[in-house]
């Protein structure tokens, strides 16, 4: 049986030769596979044990250019809510809006998984162009929105179409070694969460231009007769460069042709070249693999994930309308600009903290420790937000501002360290699949949030005088409570992690 087993192995690694140039050895006896672009990756890994530059500037624009229309509406949502005439009443207009901002998370939830099982099927590449796409298309005619269910609808295609989010997480990793993934990630959430603040720092102040530059803008100007579509037409045309650049980026996917003879995959070839007992145990491991659902690690810290997506959806929901809502009724009677000056100042931290700060925090602490030290520390900034109504002009400017600063890091590194757990939690084959799942449970969650944040916040205005969490009180307990319980869940016995980040 043995001299079988060696004869069997002569004549695959024969094979192999024959099969050149399909396969080239590399050191360590691995096969690197021509005309796979995962194997060229693989190798220019190998060759290159720097930070891929190039690569991580596809993954920091095209997060960027998603992320930019998602939250670009909330400054000016709660005036283009008033001007579609939908809603009866001032204090119903958060109620409308809840729904606007929903939509969009509603489409991605319905979607989500099926592009990250393309982008596993087809390549990361695809799946990337076709999301940035979908982002050009309609988040130029939502600025164009005529009516409340024109805005919905556009919102909603654009959720439904743009699969983009799964596949660019498990790209960072992919273009780079196992020793810079902890800042891949953070470059993904970076970029989104910039996305998120730079976003409506671009909607507070080109929304509505014909009032606020009348020099520039007139009001029978396109600008003037469709007031919230400068602000869409600047983060479209900036994804659509991105959409250009993209062309030439390198896709990461492994994609393992046929052999010359036409009768024998590499993959059956690699297979020969392992010891049998080495396949039978290999064979039982990819078996558990496959089922997504029965892989703790994953399916726990996709939980943890959305409940820290559902508080960030409903706090930067909150946020705008908060403070651009009338004193009397609880908020910080702000204009768009003057919350699109907070927004920008907590964007430009955000860059500085995840490029420099948080991958030398994550290699101290891990990800799990930096995940839960960050949700501790947001209950009790949470807590000052209320208070704020007391203060005014520069005094309110600055406490605003440092609050937002450390609100929106600190969701950013909770964020980030989840994104690890779930990237290490599968192998590549599954990555996009996995990613896709995990955007789909989220997409879910921050679907709900905006709607219910926008009811929560309407009802919380009608009753600025109970004696018990009046108002805008109200608002940002309930905030905390989620932020609670998603810190609880970040423990064991919930919570189970790959084994390189199980310290017990």
């Amino acid at each position: 049986m043995e001299e079988q087993y060696h004869d069997g192995l002569r004549q695959h690694e024969a094979a192999a030769e024959s099969s050149v140039p399909l396969l080239e050895k590399k050191a360590g006896g691995v096969l690197y596979v021509e005309g796979c672009p995962g194997c060229a990756i693989d190798r220019r890994k190998a060759e290159n044990p720097g930070i891929p530059y190039s690569s991580f500037l596809y993954v920091w624009v095209i997060t960027l250019s998603t992320a930019l229309p998602i939250s670009s509406l909330f400054p000016y949502l709660y005036f283009m809510i008033r001007d579609l005439h939908v809603a009866k009443r001032t204090e119903d207009i958060g109620f409308y809006a809840g729904f606007v901002g929903a939509s969009f998370m509603f489409g991605r939830f319905l979607t989500a998984t099926i592009w990250g099982i393309a982008a596993d099927r087809i390549g990361r590449k695809p799946v990337i162009l076709f999301s940035v796409f979908s982002v050009v298309v309609f988040n130029t005619l939502f600025g164009l929105s005529v009516t409340y269910w024109m805005a919905i609808a556009t919102r909603f295609l654009m959720g439904a179409l743009n699969g983009l989010l799964g596949p660019i997480k498990a790209y960072s990793i992919e273009v780079c070694r196992p020793e810079h993934e902890a800042l891949a990630l953070s470059l993904v959430s970076t970029s989104w969460a910039i996305g998120l603040i730079i976003g409506p720092a671009l909607g507070g102040y080109l929304a509505l231009p014909a009032e606020k530059y009348p020099n520039i803008f007139s009001p029978d100007s396109l600008f003037g007769r469709f007031p919230y579509f400068l602000p869409c037409l600047c983060t479209s045309v900036f994804a659509a460069v991105v959409l250009t650049g993209c062309l030439w980026m390198p896709e990461t996917l492994h994609k393992h042709k046929a052999s010359e003879n036409g009768k024998q995959s590499v993959d059956a070839l690699e297979a020969h070249l392992i010891d049998p007992q080495e396949k039978v145990e290999e064979s039982d491991s990819v078996d558990t693999k496959k089922s997504l659902f029965k892989n703790w690690p994953l399916m726990s810290s996709i939980i943890v994930y959305c409940i820290f997506s559902y508080h960030d959806m409903a706090y930067t929901e909150v946020f705008s309308l908060w403070a651009e809502s009338d004193k009397k009724y609880g908020g910080l009677g702000l204009w768009s600009q003057d919350v699109g000056q907070t927004l920008g100042i907590t964007g430009g931290s955000l860059l500085v903290y995840q490029m420099f700060i948080y991958p030398r925090i994550n290699k101290v602490l891990g990800p799990i420790k930096c995940c839960q030290i960050a949700a501790a520390l947001c209950i009790p900034i949470l807590f000052t937000y209320p208070y704020m109504t007391y203060l005014s002009g520069a005094a309110l400017s600055i406490i605003l501002t440092i609050a937002s600063v450390l609100k929106n890091n600190i969701s950013a590194t909770i964020i980030t360290s989840i994104f690890i757990l779930q990237n290490n939690a599968v192998s590549q084959d599954q990555r996009g699949a996995a990613n896709g799942l995990a955007m789909t449970a989220m997409s879910l969650f921050k679907a709900v949030a905006p709607a219910g944040a926008g009811i929560v916040f309407s009802w919380a205005q009608k009753r600025q005088h109970t004696f018990i969490l009046p108002g805008d009180h109200m608002v940002f307990f309930l905030l905390n409570m989620i932020e609670l319980l998603g810190l609880v869940l970040t423990f064991k016995p919930f919570l189970a992690v790959p084994e390189q980040y199980d310290r017990n």
